[in-house]
C-alpha cells in the first residue's frame, strides 16, 4: 500500500511548476502535500532567471491552465520558453537525465511536456495534442480506465474505472500515422470509457475524440507521465458529485500521488 509512506521521514520536495496563465497550481500542491510531499511554488521565470534549480527537487508537476492564454498553441509557448532558452533547456535536460527524478504533466502541462519529448528519455512516441474534435472547449465529468503501464503514478491501479474532471480545448492526441500510434500503445496509462466501461472515441464520453480513448501516457521507465484530465480536482471525496458512504475523506485519485511518494521512498 502507498499510504504508510506518507507519514515517514522527511517530506521530499516537489516543484509545482507554472507559467503565465496557468491556474491549477493550488490543487496540485494540495494533492502532493496530502500525499506526503513538500510542495514548492516554482514559476518558469524563477528557472529562467536562475533563482531556482530543478536539481533541488525530486520531482515536478506541470500544472493545468492556459499558458500565455493558449494564443501560442496549447502548451507550445510554454515548451518553447524551455527549448529556446539555454539555461532552462539545460535545467530540464539535466532533470530528465537523472535516475531519481519524476514528473507529472496535467492538461496544459501535459501539452507542454509532450512538446519536450526530444528531451525526455522514452517519450519519443508521445503524440501532439491539438484541437478537440468537437471544435470547442470541453469542461465536464467523464469516466476513465487506468491501463496497465509502467507509470509509477498508477502502480497497482490497472483496471480501475473512476470519474474525473476534464477542462481543455486542445486534448486530441494526434499521431503522425498508424506506426506512431502503435509505438505509443505500450505507454498508454489512461483511456476514456463509456458508461459500460468500453473504451470509446464517441462524444461526450470521449470529450476530445482521441483515438483509442487515449488521454494519458508515460515513458518506458514510468518516471514521466502526462495526462489531459485533472486528478488534482477530485482527490478529495467531497469534490465528487456522488460517492459511496464508505470512501471517507480521501478520494481514489489520491492513490496516484501516494504512489509517487512511495516510489521516492
Amino acid at each position: 500500500m502507498a499510504a504508510p509512506f506518507v507519514s515517514r521521514g522527511p517530506r521530499p520536495r516537489v516543484a509545482i511548476l507554472r507559467e503565465q496563465g496557468v491556474n491549477g497550481q493550488t490543487e496540485l500542491a494540495a494533492a502532493f502535500d496530502r500525499a506526503g510531499f513538500t510542495a514548492v511554488d516554482v514559476h518558469m521565470s524563477d528557472i529562467i532567471a536562475g533563482r531556482v534549480s530543478l536539481a533541488q527537487f525530486k520531482g515536478f508537476a506541470a500544472c493545468g491552465g492556459f499558458s500565455y492564454g493558449d494564443v501560442l498553441g496549447a502548451g507550445e509557448g510554454w515548451a518553447k520558453s524551455i527549448l529556446f532558452n539555454a539555461r532552462a533547456r539545460e535545467e530540464f535536460e539535466a532533470f530528465f537525465r537523472r535516475a531519481d527524478s519524476f514528473a507529472l504533466g496535467v492538461c496544459n502541462g501535459c501539452q507542454m511536456m509532450s512538446n519536450l519529448r526530444e528531451l525526455i528519455p522514452g517519450a519519443e512516441a508521445w503524440p501532439h495534442f491539438v484541437r478537440n474534435q468537437s471544435e470547442q472547449f470541453e469542461a465536464r465529468f467523464v469516466m476513465l480506465e487506468v491501463q496497465r503501464s509502467p507509470s509509477l503514478f498508477f502502480e497497482g491501479m490497472a483496471g480501475s474505472r473512476m470519474p474525473i474532471a476534464v477542462a481543455h480545448g486542445e486534448g486530441y492526441a494526434e499521431f503522425t500515422g498508424a506506426a506512431a500510434h502503435a509505438a505509443a500503445e505500450p505507454l498508454v496509462a489512461l483511456r476514456f470509457v463509456d458508461n459500460r466501461g468500453v473504451v470509446t472515441e464517441t462524444y461526450p464520453s470521449n470529450p476530445n475524440g482521441s483515438p483509442s480513448g487515449i488521454t494519458g501516457l508515460t515513458t518506458h521507465d514510468g518516471r514521466f507521465t502526462i495526462l489531459m484530465p485533472h486528478p488534482e480536482r477530485v482527490f478529495r471525496t467531497v469534490q465528487n458529485s456522488w460517492h459511496p458512504g464508505s470512501w471517507g475523506e480521501d478520494g481514489p485519485w489520491l492513490r496516484m500521488f501516494r504512489n509517487a511518494r512511495r516510489w521516492v521512498g
